[in-house]
């Protein structure tokens, strides 16, 4: 029988292919982005709303704590229509490069929101990411809109995650993300009732194959996977979370060579700044934890 620290290791690693494999459900699925996060969320707000009624959590919360809830339903719909958005524009390698970038828009994003001062290797690992995103973009300026998309779900993506790291010392995971999912799902439907084309019969016309991806995005990707990353953290350190977490981009990318060889094959110089990003993200994310733990030791 395998103890619970390896049964948390092995469904933490579980969990970070699912964050991967998300991006390639993003390439099989055929609709465009703002009508996949409407249905996304959508059918994750109802997975979960089943949820809380068999487990009977309590999501009664004050009206100033779903104000904040409201704007990161906002900031969570937006990173994932511009996420998938990427995709549409470019492919999964270029979306995901460009999304290892989010490790050092929180390192902006942090100082602010929790008021404390900027770490000097966080800005220099911040250059030279910003120096792979550059012999990318110079390799690849034919994707330069899905790199635009990319950068700026990486960016939100940021400051949801710095957002919910101080939402999570009040609430529960499975209310935060009721709330959030609940209002995404009415921005989004704002913004296709006066922006896009509405609700129309063609909108609600799924295939087969594309509502069958877009249920494992809601539940497994989505709905489980909020949860469970939390369930995780009570046993496994933040130093084996976060750094486990860096390696999606690696595990995407893998993924989307083997599954689609023909449209991920890239330049030689768009690996080059793939492999400095990644390596930097990482290296970031084994000093900034190595530091957390020592103080815990003091």
């Amino acid at each position: 029988m395998l103890n619970v620290k390896i049964k948390n290791h092995l469904h933490l690693h579980f969990l970070v292919f699912i964050a991967g494999f998300t991006a390639i459900l993003g390439e099989l699925i055929t609709i465009t982005a703002i009508p996949l996060v409407w249905f996304r969320m959508l059918m994750a707000s109802i997975l979960i709303c089943v949820y809380v009624k068999i487990a009977k959590v309590n999501i009664k919360i004050s009206l100033k704590s779903i104000g904040r809830l409201s704007v990161a339903g906002v900031i969570i719909a937006s990173h994932w229509i511009t996420f998938f958005g990427a995709i549409d524009a470019s492919n999964v390698s270029i979306t995901l490069a460009m999304f290892s970038c989010g490790a050092f828009f929180a390192s902006l994003i942090e100082p602010i929101i929790y008021k404390r001062g900027v770490i000097w290797y966080e800005i220099l690992f911040g250059i030279i990411v910003v120096i792979g995103v550059f012999i990318i973009t110079k390799s690849e300026i034919k994707y330069i809109t899905g790199i635009i998309l990319g950068i700026s779900s990486a960016f939100l993506s940021s400051l949801f995650a710095v957002l919910n790291g101080r939402f999570l010392k009040e609430h529960s995971a499975t209310v935060i993300s009721f709330y959030e999912f609940l209002i995404g799902v009415v921005f989004v439907s704002i913004y296709i009732l006066i922006f896009g084309s509405g609700f129309s019969t063609e909108f609600f016309n799924l295939s087969n194959s594309d509502f069958g991806y877009l249920f494992i995005l809601a539940s497994i990707c989505t709905a489980y996977a909020f949860i469970a990353a939390v369930h995780v953290m009570k046993v496994i350190s933040p130093y084996t979370v976060v750094l486990s977490y860096n390696m999606e981009p690696i595990y995407g990318v893998f993924m989307a060579v083997m599954l689609f060889p023909e449209k991920e094959h890239m330049s030689s110089n768009f690996y080059y700044g793939a492999i400095v990003i990644i390596i930097t993200v990482l290296l970031n994310a084994i000093i900034k934890n190595i530091k957390l733990l020592r103080r815990k030791c003091i």
